[in-house]
């Protein structure tokens, strides 16, 4: 019997309700939790495929064991299993120290998942040597709210968007990586076009297409611009002077530091006009209320730690914080980064927004757990652990919910310290990341829909995760496998005393941790699963006999500072994040797509996620295209000091000169040669730790593979992956994807200088299903051409193009369309050049993903005379997540420009 169980997304850190349609064993729908407060009904192109996203064949479903690192894993049981773990980090551990181990976890995990693991190696280990991929996304955040305003708490709520009357958005495309936000500041803007909106980014986004001011500064010179924003403020008297001197303390070193950023020098730094910076601080500074948005583009940075403090200094300098419409506000980027932040899943936190190197903290948390004390000696942040790893002082690695084989920068150096690991442990709910090969124990945890415990969202909202489904195979939650382990490994480090994990449930878990937060900034002691099941997802700081929750922080102007006063960090800009020289001359920035997420463990399972953005590409303004002499799709080498990619090329003309973009999530499973990160640098910033992700130095130039290959075949698609992928290592590029809308298949896009051996394609040609039966193939061994083409009741069900691939893409829009007109059947093997006129179908990529609405009906519409309202009404599309919206909207600008002649 169908029934609906009420949780939460599990992709960004918006925290959208979900309304769950299942049978207890399979997850049918998806829809908007219309009493969720995050969302209210709203989902973006991700959330609402989530059903989609279930693909049991990339399931980790029983536990591995390699018994050595040349053998592959066999399946054993879970007690086997666990038992070696904890045999082999007792031994690490007695014989090497305690910081000899370290743990990974991951902003994806559950606040009961956390504060298990946390327990787990600070209490019993002894380590601090747990960090989380959080440091890659929101460490820089952690730092600038905690050193300004005294404690890691955004102070703000989502109705702000709604109710400022300026609203700043800094390093963030919000239209991608938060579209339901996005939304509500669209609905803002329409219902109040006076709101003004001003967005910096080097790209001109879809989120910059909302704007009425985009400032496309210079990457990296944030610092420089949020400087000569105070400059002008103060020159032109738009200060809260009141505020300053009742709240805050450092103001007087800032007005000095400032004073040297004019706007003659501050325009020239970051690229952009005088005019325009003034226009900006005028905007600022005369809004009655005034919120500023920002995300990765301010934290990815060697000064994300600056960038942040920066940015909150024009708030504190304008008063502008703790009332309605206004305040500095971090957007977090995973669905729990904030609960791993709560329950100190940082090394140097603890439990509380406490500090692992704070001696009072670490007494209060060792009490509470009843231990003697914890571990002293600082922690390693992700970027320095693996590097420990790398040169073997970590010898023993857990690691959970991530995926560090692809997220990571510099990943040469992350694969290689992976691969000369003694032992590495990976908790994972899909086999199927980069990470899984390393893994000489594989142990099968639970996936979205199957999990309960709760989470906290960008604007401090605790929601109730529930279980909807029961998990696959033998998967196992990940809070019972930390502590399951915990157990096994206390009976060899502390035999004979009380255990510390005897949970029966992750309620059990909450329940121990609340206290932790009694009196403490963030103050959980007054929820309870009950209470959030009866009164829904509510705000922190939340204390014992409370009604409600926090809309808003420091209303009263008092901040958890030893004296109450907000600080002004007075930091000069630093130009040293970038690594360009003559020899890497263009600025590569990284950032995210629509319908894709994080390294596409999930997303990556649901072939209409490809519809928009099929394959990885990189962006260049057309003068870079025309100085290097590139067309449209053109294949190059881009490099950078740490490793090589070869991918395909494209104009872009929302980039400035001198730059470059690539998506953030194609990692070595969808793109040959290590993914993206196989370019990035791993500096960061020396106060958060966080890695400047966002931007390398790179060139870019043609590189001339002269044997293309294609191939699409429908049908156990990711069995054909794992098949396949392999096969593929000798290929200087290769590019692998899904494809469909109402069915899948997988694709495989690949080029080589030299033909591959006759046998390798036969071997291919068999995991494709064109060895045999009703397949057409041609042959042509003088120019190394071969086609087949497999048709079955009328359809392609599988097709490959060897040494000539023109015309791939009309030959994927017929299986896309299904059945095939039989006057095109003897044209399918034919070069696109060739075809009969006017039966070429052009590519037809996915603009509405929740509609199903591919870009020819959006066209056919508009030529039909329809605007935006008609779309919607005839076609559906942008009528639920709404991120088609711009895209329509320059589709329909574009229709109505004038022909130039």
């Amino acid at each position: 019997m169908r029934q609906t169980t009420a949780s939460t997304c599990c992709y960004c850190g918006v925290g959208c309700g979900v309304l769950i349609e299942h049978d207890e064993t399979r997850i049918f729908d998806v829809a908007g939790d219309p009493d969720h407060p995050a969302n209210f009904g709203r989902l973006c192109s991700k959330g609402s495929t989530l059903h989609l996203t279930g693909d049991l064949d990339a399931r980790a479903l029983h536990p591995e064991l390699r018994l050595g690192k040349q053998l592959g894993r066999t399946r054993t049981d879970w007690d086997s299993a666990l038992e070696h773990a904890a045999e082999i980090f007792a031994e690490t551990i007695l014989e090497h120290g305690p910081d000899s181990v370290a743990f990974y976890i991951s902003g994806q995990l559950l606040t009961e998942d956390y504060y298990a693991f946390n327990k787990l190696a600070r209490a019993l280990v002894g380590t601090n040597n747990i960090d989380s991929n959080s440091r890659l996304c929101m460490s820089s955040a952690v730092v600038g709210y905690k050193r300004s305003l005294g404690a890691d708490a955004p102070p703000c709520a989502y109705e702000d968007i709604e109710q400022s009357h300026c609203v700043l958005i800094a390093g963030s495309n919000m239209a991608y990586a938060h579209p339901v936000l996005f939304r509500r500041l669209e609905e803002a803007k329409a219902r109040r076009p006076e709101m003004n909106i001003i967005v910096i980014d080097p790209r001109r986004t879809d989120t910059a297409g909302l704007a009425d001011l985009h400032l496309a500064i210079r990457p990296g010179t944030d610092v420089a611009l949020f400087h000569g924003l105070l400059h002008l403020l103060i020159r032109d008297d738009r200060l809260d002077q009141a505020f300053i001197e009742a709240h805050t303390q450092g103001f007087d070193a800032l007005k000095v530091l400032a004073e040297e950023y004019t706007p003659t020098i501050v325009a020239e730094l970051c690229g952009i006009s005088v005019e325009a910076l003034q226009r900006c601080a005028r905007m600022i500074g005369s809004a009655p209320s005034f919120l500023s948005l920002w995300c990765m583009g301010l934290n990815q940075s060697t000064s994300g730690s600056a960038k942040n403090s920066a940015l909150i200094n024009l708030h504190l300098a304008t008063g502008q914080i703790g009332r309605p419409g206004a305040g500095p506000f971090s957007l977090t980027g995973q669905p729990n980064a904030m609960g791993g932040r709560e329950t100190g899943s940082l090394s140097n936190l603890l439990p509380g927004h406490r500090e692992a190197g704070d001696p009072q903290h670490r007494a209060e948390v060792a009490e509470h757990w009843g231990v003697k004390q914890l571990p002293t000696s600082a922690g390693l942040s992700a970027i320095e652990l693996f590097e420990a790893v790398g040169d073997g002082r970590i010898k023993a690695l857990w690691i959970a919910c991530t995926n560090p084989a692809q997220s990571l920068p510099n990943q040469q150096k992350v694969h290689q310290a992976l691969a000369a690991c003694p032992f590495v442990v990976v908790q994972e709910a899909f086999f199927t990341t980069e990470t899984c090969r390393y893994a000489d124990l594989l142990l099968p945890a639970v996936s979205w829909g199957e999990k309960e415990g709760t989470v906290t969202n960008s604007e401090r909202r605790v929601s109730h995760v529930r279980r909807a489904i029961a998990a696959p195979g033998e998967a196992r939650p990940d809070w019972a496998i930390a502590c399951d382990f915990a157990r096994r490994l206390e009976r060899r480090l502390r035999p004979g005393q009380p255990s510390l994990f005897a949970f029966e449930d992750p309620e059990a878990l909450f329940e121990e941790y609340k206290p932790l937060t009694r009196y403490r900034d963030l103050d959980l002691s007054g929820l309870s699963y009950r209470l959030l099941d009866e009164r829904g997802p509510q705000q922190w700081p939340f204390p014992r006999d409370s009604s409600t929750g926090t809309v808003r922080l420091y209303r009263d102007g008092v901040f958890p500072t030893e004296d109450g006063r907000a600080r002004f960090i007075a930091e000069a800009f630093q130009a040293s994040e970038q690594d360009c020289d003559t020899r890497f001359p263009l600025v590569l920035n990284t950032g995210r797509l629509r319908d894709q997420w994080h390294g596409m463990s999930r997303t990556g399972t649901a072939a209409r996620l490809f519809g928009h953005e099929e394959a990885a590409v990189l962006s260049l303004h057309p003068d870079e295209m025309r100085r290097r002499r590139l067309q449209d799709g053109q294949l190059v080498r881009v490099d950078s000091r740490r490793g090589s990619l070869i991918l395909p090329a494209r104009q872009d003309e929302s980039l400035q000169h001198g730059q470059a973009f690539l998506p953030m999530h194609w990692g070595d499973r969808f793109l040959r040669g290590l993914g993206i990160n196989v370019l990035t640098q791993a500096s960061f910033d020396p106060l958060s730790r966080q890695p400047a992700l966002k931007q390398a130095g790179v060139q870019v130039e043609a590189v001339e593979l002269p044997w293309p290959f294609f191939a699409l075949v429908e049908g156990q698609v990711q069995h054909r992956f794992e098949a396949l992928r392999p096969l593929f290592e000798g290929f200087e590029y290769a590019s692998f994807s899904l494809a469909g809308r109402d069915r899948a298949a997988l694709v495989i896009r690949a080029a080589t200088r030299s033909v591959p051996d006759a046998e390798l394609l036969k071997v291919i040609d068999r995991l494709l299903n064109l060895a045999e039966g009703p397949v057409l193939a041609y042959d042509d061994a003088h120019r190394s051409v071969g086609k087949r083409v497999r048709l079955e009741h009328g359809r392609i069900v599988a097709l490959r193009l060897a040494g000539e691939t023109a015309a791939s893409q009309w030959l994927k829009s017929l299986w896309l369309d299904g059945e095939i007109d039989p006057d095109l059947r003897r044209w399918l093997l034919a070069p696109l050049s060739t075809a009969p006129h006017g039966k070429r179908v052009e590519n037809d990529r996915t603009l509405c993903n929740c509609m199903n609405i591919g870009q020819a009906a959006v066209h056919a519409g508009i030529a039909q005379g329809l605007d935006l309202a008609g779309l919607k009404q005839r076609l559906g599309c942008g009528t639920s997540c709404g991120s088609c919206v711009p895209e329509i909207k320059r589709l329909l600008a574009q229709a109505e420009a004038p022909i130039r002649v």
